[in-house]
């Protein structure tokens, strides 16, 4: 299995694993102190897709109510769009499909630095036109301080 050495790396493994190997890189990462929320999101509704997020994070216990912990949240999601979206947000109601995997981590920025707390976002899947076989890869990630 590929090392899981720092939050964002973490986050896109996660992302982009499929079936069993999502199971051990969760694992992996809740072992090494990492705390970690999974998900799926299939809107190309940049509201429907943070509150998917927000949602799962919160649940999750990642984050609380606090408006530090929010704000990180929503900044480290903005950045993980920005990547699937080629720069600025592209998304919402455009003619696309999407099919969207995230992971949310929570804890040091690397393994070697315990004394702060990070959150990571990221988001791997499928976009294209709405025909069958014409979609494509994306991935974004980002990482905020709490």
């Amino acid at each position: 299995m590929i090392h899981c050495s720092s939050l964002g790396k973490t986050a896109l493994l996660i992302a982009m694993a499929e079936g069993k190997e999502t199971e051990d890189f969760v694992l992996s990462a809740k072992e090494k102190g990492f705390e970690v929320v999974t998900g799926k999101v299939g809107s190309m509704d940049v509201q429907k897709i943070i509150a998917a997020v927000e949602t799962a994070a919160k649940r999750g216990g990642l984050t609380d109510d606090s408006y530090r912990s929010q704000h990180a949240l929503y900044h480290a999601i903005l950045d993980a769009l920005q990547g699937l979206g080629r720069g600025p947000l592209q998304l919402g109601n455009i003619l696309r499909t999407v099919g969207l995997r995230f992971a949310v981590v929570k804890g040091p920025r690397t393994m070697e630095e315990f004394d702060d707390l990070w959150i990571a976002v990221s988001m791997y899947g499928m976009i294209g036109a709405p025909i069958k076989g014409h979609e494509h890869e994306v991935c974004g990630l980002g990482v905020n301080h709490l």
